[in-house]
């Protein structure tokens, strides 16, 4: 849930601190401090359960509101394995946790872009575009999240610093508004 991650973040800017840190492995990375609002394993349940809520209330179901609890909660464990250790399991610990993946770009490419390789035929195996154009919506977009994502992997920090946080909630707004529109696009296959 990529707004989830939004709210989130709104809700704990006064307290959570993120500093560009250079680094080995990987090179640059975000040295995250005090992100148990965004980030901590029970606040990931407190955000799913309250999604996950609010979804049945609207829609009445509780198969897809599994799904919206599910997608959520993920945001943990896949930090847990990206992250150097420095998630916390509940607010005020001091245990921090982390497999650190994004310290190796070998592996990064190999797990991260694995799965997002996985994902994608996933997607393409039980969905079908209802015409050319949304072919071209959907493949210009994975293109594009692609490529993002390897100059993450292998770019320098930003050279602003205090831009990014705009930068991103530009970008993430409108990979929303390509997703949706994607969704739109895209029909399901029966099982």
């Amino acid at each position: 849930m990529l707004v989830g991650h939004y709210a989130v973040g709104f809700v704990a800017k006064c307290v959570e601190q993120v500093q560009f840190k250079h680094g080995m492995g990987a090179g640059n990375y975000l040295n995250a401090t005090n992100i148990a609002m965004s980030h901590s394993l029970l606040m990931d349940v407190i955000w799913a359960t309250l999604f996950a809520a609010a979804y049945f209330l609207r829609r009445h179901y509780p198969r897809g509101a599994l799904v919206v609890f599910l997608a959520t909660l993920s945001h943990w464990p896949l930090d847990f394995v990206s992250h150097r250790p420095d998630m916390p399991v509940t607010p005020g610990t001091h245990a921090y946790f982390g497999l650190g993946l994004w310290t190796s770009i070998p592996a990064t490419l190999i797990v991260e872009g694995g799965f997002w390789v996985l994902a994608i035929i996933f997607y393409v195996r039980i969905t079908r575009p209802r015409n050319r154009a949304s072919t071209y919506v959907f493949w210009s977009g994975i293109v594009l999240l692609t490529l993002v994502w390897c100059s993450n992997i292998a770019g320098p920090p930003p050279p602003n610093p205090t831009m990014a946080p705009i930068a991103s909630l530009v970008f993430f707004s409108l990979s929303v508004v390509w997703a949706y529109s994607v969704n739109r696009l895209r029909n399901a296959q029966p099982a």
